[in-house]
């Protein structure tokens, strides 16, 4: 084993002192290697090397990071990565949407971040594959914004339709029976035929009007169901909550705060309301405990016993793209 090595991987990682959060996936990291102590010598700097990527010669680089500076071969792949260096006391890995980042501490000479790189070449090529079909996945949810278009709300399909007769009691959409709208041909999720959410709008409206009613109408719905859901685990967790706000935070589903304010991606109102209960959950244990030890998960535990299996439903399926 590599003598450096310590090594950490959990996607919830706290944003800043006092406000642990809960992250879309985006980006997963691990963390080798500590600063050398007193007792140890410290290793001489080197200076970053020149990048390594060849410009011929090579085979086809199976995954490049948009600024990467170098490469390496890791089993069969060839990885092209972003390498910095900083005020840090470890390596660093990110697998993110772009590819592999490395971060290392300015006294770790390259000789021992390429030793890190192979010693978890396994677990980079696994999460360099499962971003590159999460990025397919994603592609294949954008909205198609117009009469007829389907989209996820509460773990259901709802169709879209264009009603420009009705008014909707001023609120500009509204949950209707699938009867009285669905379109021949509409998608469905199971066997249950999806509802119709009715907009007051013409039929020529343009795709960014109809985005724009859609999305203000879901951002009610988030902030009515996720109030009433913390006020339903408030009490069971022993805890108060003093605010809610609606984020629209391209990687993080929740945070929390220790006075008690919270924060949840209106996104979620598109997964199911089992997922949903897991966020509010997470978010609300953190008033208890601020932190992602075992006693937090504990916590969260006691009122989500199967937490374990929507984090992983929240972290693979994709929410629709907002284009």
């Amino acid at each position: 084993m590599h003598p450096l090595l310590r090594f950490t991987l959990d996607l919830f990682e706290p944003n800043q002192a006092g406000t642990p959060d809960i992250q879309a996936p985006k980006a997963e990291k691990t963390t080798i290697g500590t600063a050398p102590t007193s007792s140890q010598p410290k290793p001489r700097a080197k200076a970053p090397a020149a990048p390594s990527i060849s410009s011929g010669g090579l085979t086809a680089v199976h995954f490049r990071h948009p600024q990467a500076s170098r490469e390496v071969r890791l089993g069969h792949a060839l990885v092209a990565y972003e390498f910095k260096r900083g005020q840090r006391r470890s390596i660093g890995f990110s697998v993110g949407p772009h590819g592999l980042a490395v971060r290392a501490p300015k006294w770790v000479p390259l000789v021992e971040v390429d030793a890190a790189l192979q010693e978890k070449s396994a677990w980079i090529l696994r999460k360099l594959q499962e971003s590159r079909e999460r990025h397919a996945r994603l592609a294949e949810h954008v909205i198609d914004w117009r009469d007829g278009a389907s989209l996820p709300f509460l773990g259901q399909a709802i169709v879209l339709k264009l009603d420009p007769e009705h008014g909707f009691a001023a609120a500009g959409a509204a949950l209707a029976a699938a009867d009285d709208f669905i379109p021949d041909g509409a998608a469905t999720i199971g066997n249950s035929p999806p509802m119709a959410l009715g907009l007051s709008l013409p039929r020529h409206a343009s795709p960014e009007q109809i985005r724009d009613v859609v999305q203000a109408w879901l951002m009610r719905q988030a902030r009515r169901v996720f109030q009433e859901r913390l006020d339903h685990f408030a009490p069971l967790l022993g805890v108060q909550w003093k605010k809610m706000a609606l984020s629209n935070a391209g990687t993080r589903w929740g945070s929390a705060r220790a006075d008690g304010s919270i924060r949840l991606n209106w996104r979620l109102i598109h997964f199911s309301m089992a997922v949903i209960d897991y966020v509010v959950a997470h978010e609300l244990s953190h008033l208890r405990e601020m932190n992602h030890s075992p006693r937090f998960w504990d916590t969260v535990q006691s009122v989500v016993p199967n937490y374990a299996a929507l984090r992983r439903q929240l972290k693979d399926e994709a929410a629709p793209r907002w284009m």
